[in-house]
């Protein structure tokens, strides 16, 4: 990787950090090409993103960004996982650590809050985004369907009645 390229990395490196709302420190220790490629894709699916990095470039990405006091995490072989979704990256990542003994939390930051391995794996227990506006919807809707139960139920009795007088007198 010549010069030019370490730049451009550190640089879309940096962008990405001001635009997450949490970034979770994992370590590998000889994940496969297979395992790697299928955390990317659950990352993926759930709106997050998983990149393997050098630490010195991600070191010079986090300056001036909110979470540069993690940078004193990043030893051994590392990877960030970021999402924009406060809980998403940090789910798939404990997820994923549960499967395989070869990828461990090291731990992470939500903005300027540092976050050690129980508080990712806390934030994980947390609904997502995506499951908060489920329920609200879902609560929103209960009164409404439950006023449309009400008003039919009356005319479901009457044609219950009606239907047990009818077979009544065909007996």
């Amino acid at each position: 990787m010549d010069r030019n390229q370490k730049k451009e990395l550190v640089e879309r490196l940096a962008k990405t950090l001001t635009e997450v709302q949490v970034v979770v420190i994992t370590r590998n220790h000889g994940l496969t090409v297979a395992q790697v490629t299928n955390l990317r894709n659950r990352m993926r699916e759930a709106g997050a993103s998983f990149k393997v990095t050098k630490n010195r470039l991600a070191r010079i990405a986090l300056e001036g960004t909110p979470y540069q006091e993690i940078s004193g995490l990043l030893t051994g072989p590392v990877g960030l996982a970021t999402s924009a979704d406060p809980v998403a990256a940090a789910k798939i990542a404990v997820e994923f650590a549960k499967t395989t003994d070869k990828f461990e939390i090291v731990g992470g930051a939500m903005g300027s809050t540092l976050l050690d391995v129980n508080g990712v794996k806390a934030l994980a227990e947390l609904p997502s985004l995506d499951e908060l506006r489920a329920k609200l919807i879902g609560l929103l809707n209960a009164p409404a369907t439950k006023l449309a139960q009400l008003a039919n139920a009356p005319a479901a009795q009457l044609a219950r009645v009606i239907a047990a007088y009818s077979e009544k007198e065909a007996a």
